[in-house]
Order: structure tokens, then sequence, then C-alpha cells
């Protein structure tokens, strides 16, 4: 019998993020607007899209021999299962997602001790009830289905909602008051099946590469040639992964430089290469970034 390994990817805001990251991983996912069961192109990947706030719950049981979902709901619904892997990545970027507590603009509400006796809407319900008995506050929480953040001041006090970058919450006139947590996407393994040799072994591979997708994602490379006059000065003031390739050009006195750099960082600094005297600057993408 060939071995499979069944994992569950999610649906919804994280899903087109997933995809994009793991084909630049080397998987190729396939999924069809009418069918839950995506297609890999990894004959030992089995994959399920199951939304990630039910992610933890199905792989903890064991349905699931691994996921990708937040930290944020493998903490909602208290999931004891191996994280593999933090996955540095959301639905518009590369940062960790906040769940906030928000109030209208012109909420009395200043600080979380002012949540006292107050009604609060969210969808990450024992989240919220955490937060709150660890500052000694008694409030009544209640499950939102969605659009939490219409629901202030007209339904509830106060809402616990996620953000990547608050603009939705300035749009609906909601001002942040405190981060109840911060969250990132991790990759998780059900206890039994990290047991499991092959498992274990297909996973963390799973994971290296898609680690090194994510590495890469805020990176590019760059290759100059570079007269052998200034090449001191040049690698003195170039930023590099680890140490760049130097090697001789067939023309005396050249050589090639190739390195890995951060992208934010590329506007600033080929100008300068050039000015220096380096040649023949190109800049690529890159796929992975292997440590």
């Amino acid at each position: 019998m060939a071995h499979k390994l069944k994992i569950g990817l999610p649906k919804g805001s994280l899903q087109d993020s997933t995809v994009a990251m793991l084909k630049k991983a080397g998987y190729s996912v396939i999924i069809s607007s009418r069918s839950y069961i995506p297609t890999i192109n990894d004959p030992e990947l089995e994959g399920l899209l199951i939304r990630a706030q039910e992610m933890s719950r199905y792989v903890e049981e064991g349905l699931l021999d691994a996921g990708i979902t937040g930290k944020d709901w493998i903490a909602e619904n208290g999931s004891d299962v191996i994280e593999v892997a933090d996955l540095a990545y959301a639905k518009q970027g590369m940062k960790p997602v906040r769940w906030v507590v928000a109030v209208p603009n012109d909420s009395r509400i200043k600080s979380v001790k002012d949540l006292e006796g107050t009604h609060i809407a969210t969808e990450a319900v024992n989240l919220t009830k955490k937060y709150l008995k660890k500052h000694n506050v008694k409030a009544e929480v209640e499950f939102s289905w969605g659009a939490t953040e219409v629901k202030a001041p007209q339904l509830v006090d106060a809402i616990v909602e996620l953000t990547e970058t608050g603009s939705s919450l300035r749009a609906n006139n909601l001002r942040i008051v405190d981060v109840v947590l911060e969250s990132t996407t991790k990759l998780i393994a059900n206890k039994e099946a990290w047991k499991d040799a092959w498992k274990r072994k297909k996973l963390e591979n799973f994971s290296l590469l898609l680690q090194g997708a994510i590495a890469a994602e805020e990176k590019v490379g760059l290759k100059m040639n570079v007269p052998e006059g200034v090449l001191k000065r040049i690698l003195e003031e170039l930023p590099a992964l680890r140490n760049p390739t130097v090697s001789k050009l067939s023309k005396d006195g050249w050589y090639a430089i190739d390195t890995i750099i951060d992208e934010s960082v590329v506007r600033e600094i080929v100008p300068e290469l050039k000015k220096h005297g380096a040649e023949g600057i190109i800049e690529y993408p890159l796929n992975k970034v292997i440590y």
C-alpha cells in the first residue's frame, strides 16, 4: 500500500496565499470551485480544504495527519498538536496578524479595564475570555458569525477582531484599544502521525521546502561584474545572506559577484554599486532559500 500523508489546507482568507507559497515550494495545487479536495502534484500528499478555524481540531483527532492554520485557532480550540514550523506569511503579507480589542472612535473605553461590564462580540470567544480573565475583567462575550466590525456601537460595546493592517477597522470608525494576541501561520501535525517515521520525514521535507519558499519571499538574487580595483570596496558595502560568491571572469582584472539580499534594499544599493564601478548588474527572483 502506497504511503499517504493527509494534509489540511486552509480554505478562506489564507487559501490564495497558501497555494501561491506552495507553488514556490514546488507543489502545484489545483482547486476546483466545486470540490474541497485539491489536486496536488505529489501522489504522497492527500489534501483537503478545511477552514483554518477548524483545522487544529481535525488534526488533533487524527482525521488529518497535518494541516496549515493559525496560532490563534490552535489556542482558541485548545488543541493538543505538534507545531512543526512557524510559517511567517498571512493573507496580505509576511507580518503576523493581530487579534485586537476595537471600539467606536467616540467610545468611553480607553483601556482593558474599561471593558468591565460591557458586551463584546467576536469569533474568538475563548481567546477573548482568557484575555479578560488575565486582566481580571468581567464582560459578556458573544460569538459573532461575521461582519463583526459593524456591530459596534449599535449591538455591542466592543469587538475583538482579526486585523493585518487595521484598514477595515478604520473604515468602520473603530479604533484599537489593545492587542489580545499576535498570530502567525503554523504547520501542525497529529501526535500519532508525528511518531510514524515515514509521515514525520515526509512532513519535515514538506516543511523545509515551504520555509525555503517563505524565506525567499522578501529576497532577490543580485549578479554583477566588477573591476579588480573596486572589488574590496564593493564587497565591504554589499549586504549578503552569507558571503557573496566571487569568481574570476575570462577578461583579466574583472570578477563576477553573485549574492542574495533583501529586496527592500535593492533600490538604494544598485545606484551605489553602479557608481562604484559595477557593470552588468542583474536582479533575479528566488523561489526558495534554504538556510
